[in-house]
């Protein structure tokens, strides 16, 4: 996948190319390293790649059960749970979750192909306002691409404290793109 998103050619398809970038450039992060630094926090907070990674499957997952009028339980030691990959779970599992949420989440969409469909907003939890009953699918489809771009920013900087890697040389290395005077593809040290 490119560095950018290409052209589109309308609303419903530009959120999901969208939302789909943030996805990928959020899995680079995650290239080339092995368990245990999938696994480090070497920052001031608990955050890992792989944890970031398994959080933003879970949400958008969670989401989309949402739009789809699936009933959730909130359950607060699995939300902890899902900010952390377990010994016991491995990177691939997790992204082959992922791209599985991601078809669901796209099908999704093009199945309601309305982006003003209400979404009940949740006021169990304090942070969703009062005074709203609904959100509307294109604002989900918005607040996933916010949440999944403000993870990735978490993951780069946890990324470059592992190992220096950062997000174009790792996307070169990814996709074997070409040396050049002022891009160096990622190499394992």
């Amino acid at each position: 996948m490119p560095g950018q998103v290409g052209a589109i050619e309308n609303e419903q398809q530009g959120l999901l190319a969208y939302l789909a970038q943030m996805r990928y450039v959020l899995r680079l992060t995650a290239y080339g390293l092995t368990g245990e630094q999938l696994r480090a926090t070497p920052s001031a907070s608990q955050l890992s790649v792989g944890g970031l990674i398994k959080h933003c499957a879970s949400t958008e997952e969670n989401w989309i059960s949402t739009v789809r009028g699936e009933k959730q339980e909130l359950d607060y030691q699995a939300y902890a749970d899902n900010f952390r990959l377990r010994d016991d779970e491995s990177i691939d599992d997790v992204l082959a979750r992922y791209d599985r949420i991601a078809v669901r989440t796209e099908k999704t969409v093009t199945e309601l192909a309305d982006l003003d469909h209400p979404v009940p907003i949740d006021h169990s939890v304090p942070w969703n306002p009062k005074d709203l009953t609904h959100w509307t699918l294109r604002w989900v489809l918005l607040h996933l691409i916010q949440e999944t771009a403000r993870h990735t920013g978490h993951a780069d900087i946890i990324r470059e404290s592992v190992d220096g890697a950062t997000a174009y040389p790792l996307m070169a290395a990814a996709e074997g793109w070409p040396e050049t005077d002022w891009l160096k593809p990622w190499r394992k040290a």
